[in-house]
This record gives C-alpha cells, sequence and structure tokens, in this order.
C-alpha cells in the first residue's frame, strides 16, 4: 500500500467524524510565518509508518486519539485538597473559576488507610496533607455547588477507594445524578502501594476483590468511570529509572487484569476502564518516548496476551504529574521552570490528562497564587506554544524513535523477568520490584552527591537566601472541628439501621458478594469511612510488610 493510500484511509475512517477544536473562533493552525501546521506530520518512508502508525490506530505510539490537541485538549487538573471539606470546596470551585477542567482530590493520611479523624491513630494527621473524609455528609460538603454530571473527579485514593468511590455515587444521587452520568477516576492501584508509596490496608488477596468488586460494578453502572488508574508516578516519585517505571507499572497492570478474567469478567468488558497514571520527569526527551512506549506496549500485551478485541482495551489513556520529587526548597522559583519543561513533555507525549505541581511544595501546602501559576502553565502550552496544533510532533526523530524503542525492549525485558517469577505480586512479595527502585534511587543520590547529576540551586549555582513567598494559613483547630462534625453525623443517624449493615457487611466480606452496593447503602445511612474499615480489618486482617522490606 502506497504512503498517499494508507494516509487517505486514515483520513477517512477515523478523522472522518471530528471536527478540530474551536470551530466557532476559526483557529488557524499555521505558525507565525503563515506555515500550514499539518494535522499530522507524515514520515518518508511507508516502512516507517508501519512501524508507528497513524494517530488513533494499532499499536497508538503516537496517540490514542486521531486528532489528539486538535480536536480537544488535554483535562487540566490540579491536585487539591486540605484542611477541611469547606476549604477544600473553596479552593476547587476557585480553580474552576480560573479554567481547570476537571478535578483532582487529595485526602488526608487517616482517609487514605480508613480511620476516622476522631481515631487515636488519626491524632496530628487530620486535614494536614490533604481533606478529611469520614461521612458522606463530609463529601457533600466537599461537592457542593459542583455538579457532578458536569466535571470529571479524579480521586487519589488506593486502600478504601470502592468506598469512597460509593460515597461520591451517593452524592452523585443527592443531586439528582445519574451514575451513568458519572466521569472520574479513582486510584485504587494497590500493588503500587505495597511497591512504593505504603498507604495499603488490607492483605493483597482481599484488597484485589475490592478492585474487581469496583470493575464487575462500573461496568453495569458507572460505565464513564475509569476504574483504576494504575500508577507509575510514585514508583518513579520512590527513585525508579523511566524504564523501571514503565516495566513496573505494566507488571502491575497485567496482574489487575488477570485478577479480573479470574473473577469471570471478559477482557473487553472491563479493559476500556483502565487507565494510567505516569510521572513527568527531567529527562525531557526521554520522557516523551517514556510515554510513547507505554502505549505501544500496553498495545500489544493486550492484543497479544488476552486477546483483546476492542480498540478501546488496548489504548493506555493516562494521566501525568510533573515530578514532585524534582521539586526544590532552594530558590523555589526555579520550580516553575522544572514544572513547564515536565509539563511540555506530558503533552508532547501525548497525554490525557495533566496536573502540574506549584513552585512552593517543597516548602508548603501551595498557596492560591502559586497553584494559578501551575495552572496558567498549562494554559499557556495549550494556547501560545503551538505544540498542540499538530499530533505527536516529534514522531520521525531519529533520537526519539530511538529512545521510544529501547525503552520499550528494556521495559519488556522487566516485564519477562516478572512473569518468570510469577507475576507483580510475587515480584512485589520477594522484594525484587522495591529492590531495584531502591539501587536505582541510590545511585540518582551517589551522582549527586559527586556532582555526576547537577540540581541547579542544590549543589550547584547555590546563593544565600530565605524565600520569600507567600505560605498558606492551617487552621490549628481543624482537627477539633472535624471530630465535631463526625459526633453530630452519629448522633443524627438511625443506630439501629447502621448496626444492620454492619453486621450484613460483615457476612458480606466473609462470602463473595459484591461489595460495592452494601458500601452504597451504608455511607448512604451516614455509617462511616472507619467504621465500614474497622469491620473489614476483622474480617482480613491488616497487612504486614516483611520486616527486610
Amino acid at each position: 500500500m502506497t504512503l498517499e493510500k494508507e494516509y487517505k484511509r486514515w483520513e477517512e475512517e477515523l478523522l472522518k467524524p471530528v471536527v478540530d477544536r474551536f470551530p466557532e473562533r476559526k483557529v488557524k493552525f499555521e505558525t507565525s510565518s503563515g506555515i500550514p501546521v499539518p494535522r499530522v506530520a507524515l514520515p518518508y518512508a511507508i516502512d516507517y509508518m508501519e512501524k508507528l502508525g497513524f494517530p488513533g490506530d494499532y499499536p497508538f505510539t503516537r496517540g490514542i486519539q486521531p486528532t489528539m490537541y486538535r480536536g480537544r485538549f488535554w483535562t487540566m487538573r490540579q491536585y487539591a485538597g486540605y484542611a477541611t471539606a469547606e476549604e477544600s470546596n473553596r479552593r476547587y470551585r476557585y480553580l474552576l473559576e480560573q479554567g481547570q477542567t476537571g478535578l483532582s482530590v487529595a485526602f488526608d493520611l487517616p482517609t487514605q488507610v480508613g480511620y476516622d479523624a476522631d481515631d487515636p491513630i488519626a491524632s496530628g494527621e487530620v486535614g494536614k496533607v490533604g481533606v478529611s473524609i469520614c461521612s458522606l455528609r463530609d463529601m457533600e460538603i466537599l461537592f457542593h455547588e459542583i455538579p457532578l454530571d458536569r466535571v470529571s473527579t479524579s480521586m487519589t485514593i488506593n486502600a478504601p477507594a470502592a468506598i469512597l468511590l460509593a460515597m461520591y455515587i451517593a452524592v452523585a444521587r443527592r443531586q439528582g445524578i445519574e451514575e451513568k452520568k458519572l466521569r472520574g477516576t479513582i486510584q485504587n492501584d494497590i500493588l503500587k502501594e505495597y511497591v512504593a508509596r505504603g498507604t495499603y490496608i488490607f492483605p493483597p488477596k482481599p484488597s484485589m476483590r475490592l478492585i474487581t468488586d469496583v470493575f464487575k460494578y462500573c461496568k453495569q453502572m458507572v460505565p464513564n468511570w475509569n476504574t483504576i488508574s494504575i500508577s507509575g508516578y510514585h514508583i518513579r516519585e520512590a527513585g525508579s529509572t523511566a524504564v523501571q517505571e514503565v516495566a513496573f507499572t505494566l507488571a502491575n497492570a497485567i496482574a489487575y487484569v488477570e485478577a479480573a478474567l479470574e473473577v469471570g469478567l471478559k477482557v473487553d468488558e472491563f479493559a476500556p476502564q483502565l487507565s494510567f497514571f505516569f510521572n513527568a520527569h527531567n529527562q525531557f526527551l526521554e520522557e516523551i518516548a517514556k510515554y510513547r512506549a507505554a502505549r505501544r506496549l500496553w498495545a500489544q500485551i493486550m492484543k497479544e496476551r488476552f486477546g483483546a478485541k476492542n480498540p478501546q482495551s488496548m489504548m493506555l489513556r493516562f494521566h501525568t504529574q510533573t515530578a514532585g520529587s524534582t521539586l526544590t526548597a532552594q530558590q523555589p522559583e526555579n520550580n516553575i521552570v522544572r514544572v513547564t519543561i515536565q509539563a511540555l513533555a506530558a503533552v508532547l507525549g501525548g497525554t490525557q490528562s495533566l496536573h502540574t505541581n506549584s513552585m512552593d511544595e517543597a516548602l508548603w501546602l501551595p498557596t492560591e497564587k502559586s497553584v494559578r501559576v501551575a495552572l496558567r502553565t498549562q494554559q499557556i502550552i495549550a494556547n501560545e506554544s503551538g505544540v498542540a496544533d499538530t499530533i505527536d510532533p516529534l514522531a520521525g526523530s531519529y533520537l526519539i524513535e530511538y529512545l521510544t524503542d529501547e525503552i520499550a525492549q528494556r521495559a519488556m525485558t522487566y516485564i519477562q523477568k516478572i512473569d518468570e517469577m510469577g507475576g507483580a505480586l510475587a515480584a512485589i512479595e520477594s522484594g525484587y520490584m522495591q529492590n531495584e527502585i531502591q539501587e536505582a534511587a541510590y545511585r540518582y543520590q551517589r551522582e549527586v552527591e559527586r556532582k555526576a547529576q547537577i540540581v541547579v540551586g542544590v549543589n550547584a549555582f547555590q546563593i544565600d537566601e530565605t524565600p520569600e513567598l507567600e505560605q498558606l494559613a492551617v487552621d490549628p483547630s481543624i482537627e477539633e472541628s472535624q471530630k465535631k462534625r463526625l459526633s453530630n453525623v452519629r448522633a443524627e443517624r438511625d443506630h439501629n439501621r447502621v448496626s444492620e449493615l454492619l453486621s450484613y457487611l460483615e457476612t458480606a466480606a466473609r462470602g463473595e458478594e459484591n461489595l460495592m452496593p452494601i458500601f452504597i447503602e451504608c455511607v448512604e445511612n451516614m455509617v462511616t469511612l472507619g467504621e465500614i474499615c474497622h469491620v473489614l480489618r476483622q474480617v482480613w486482617g491488616e497487612y504486614q510488610p516483611p520486616a527486610w522490606i
């Protein structure tokens, strides 16, 4: 087939039903010199085209959508949540007013590990690194006057993800919104918690059950929801290389697919609702190639290993966050430059959603001004740089294609080794993944210490200064006010109904019933997060990592 015929096929089959973004604004896709910017740049040889494919075409190296950002920009999210539900709600509404197109919720540590604010173990941590959510009352306040059928919401929650999703669904019902209209993502990725992050509660087997229960429920009831965000972000933040980030993320994803198949789901029933979460680090060209390699690998794995037929099952859709671990307390304004480079790499790599970190995050919770600058960084890339005017603009670059191939091959070598060990869970239980990450982190730190790796403002180009940035004020009475609200919730609810539901939950947890409908009924009757998790802890126990980790 000639290159011209192949291009015509792509144009007729994939592009016919779509239009370029903002037709009402008559956007011209051309350079400042009047040079037309093609929708997609074509290679000069058909063998190159056969290897790469077209955007929106298997193996999706060049992107999962035929138009990418010519059709619409990526979703611009800012990860936010702190103190009380009221404070976080104010921040969300502010960000939406500033042009953010999706919400991303940060929860405090007690919420992440399934404790209520009045539990002794939560003391001193309530509302500190995210918002405290104990009951449906908190969730209602968090999304007050935010129409859940018109925003896409991402929730960074893992061990109790199913319970927080139940609360979100219950809030939507109270707003009169059908579950089928909800759009968003729960992280729900427990394997990387065992590897890199540590906010786990239950042992692996019941944890995987919770995940597949969410898969089953959402397949029917919440079809536009991403049931898991399989995260390489935290693996990279723990110190992995780019290759390890791709390899370990996809190895974990393989484990989730296998778990879903084991409980009777068919691959094309749940795979289109899988999503991914990657880091955007400092190595600009490597990061662009990383995203392209991950897309290609996942498409091949789903088609060849799992026999997926639906193209959407083969598409690696991902959210990106710029690298928090690269931000420095020294000369914090430099972080704006780092974040810009990282965000640009994510866009050039074809992300579907993006969070840009704020300049002051190495010092304290970001202020409204610093969050606004971070959001404006995305908006400037989208509207002023021109990089969104053509699809996969760096395709065909000798270096980009070389790096894409190398990352894909090296990541696959890791995946094959993990397969030989018995899969991701076995590799985690043996400490293999953790050790590989620790070794990579150690090598990087040694390079920084001997100045083989320069970190501007840290080991070179230092200055003596005290940062003169505005600091976000955090009310020390947050914990007491949250405890008071929780006490009121408990006083006002139907105690007999709560007791019945907790007894029912215990019985169901010992059996095989899907727990999602029970969670929804529990939270609608003001059963708290901590009470639900307490019952599950009694039935399933808690995960205890090996002593050597």
